[in-house]
């Protein structure tokens, strides 16, 4: 089988670097062209079934992409994103030194000590994540299968770090953070999961990889 790992498109809260988590924010207009041009770019992929996280903006990313297929798309609350708490709706990154910004921060530069602050840790992300994808391997196991699954930024990470055997919370960002849309492609033989490509665009504007400080 094949999994197709779709971050979601724009919000307004990417866009103003608020702290989203499992706020329930809806896509902007960026954000569904951002869907739509990948949808053209996976057009000619088989897509057999696809899963997403219940946001909506995930949700939305997925129907777009589905757009002239029937196939189903089924919710699954393990794909949703980190449950940040008290941190949702805060605004973050370099420029802002409040005392919460400057302890959500811990959640890129520190993440073996980062608090959830009333929300979720990133133990229990990366347990919940794990549990889907290893549920996926069993369902469709030697089926000729090809797997939609649109989710979000944290969330993603996590599945990535499940399949490349990552489970150290200090590791947690050994990767990168994928811009809004990027797909990451998944062969699965056995069970056994290979990235076989990671953070692509199909978008023609340029794209650079998101970093903390540039927040």
């Amino acid at each position: 089988m094949k999994l197709y790992m779709i971050r979601h498109g724009e919000t307004n809260w990417n866009k103003a670097r608020k702290v989203q988590g499992r706020s329930d924010i809806p896509l902007n207009d960026y954000g569904r062209y951002l869907a739509e041009e990948t949808a053209k770019g996976l057009q000619d992929v088989r897509l057999d079934v696809a899963y997403t996280s219940p946001l909506i903006r995930a949700k939305e990313t997925a129907e777009i992409m589905l757009r002239g297929r029937e196939i189903p798309l089924i919710e699954d609350k393990r794909l949703e994103e980190l449950g940040f708490g008290s941190y949702e709706g805060m605004h973050c990154g370099r420029d802002y030194d409040s005392p919460e910004a400057q302890a959500f921060d811990k959640f890129f530069t520190d993440p073996a000590n980062y608090k959830p602050s009333g929300g979720e840790s990133l133990e229990d992300l990366l347990f919940r994540t794990a549990d889907f994808l290893q549920e996926i391997y069993e369902l469709y196991d030697g089926q000729d299968k090809t797997i939609l699954i649109t989710t979000h930024g944290a969330a993603l990470n996590a599945m990535l770090n499940s399949i490349r055997g990552i489970d150290d919370v200090a590791r947690f960002w050994s990767g990168r953070v994928h811009p809004n849309c990027a797909v990451t492609i998944i062969d699965v033989e056995n069970k056994v999961p290979e990235i076989l490509q990671e953070g692509i665009v199909y978008y023609q504007e340029e794209v650079r990889d998101w970093k903390w400080e540039e927040r």
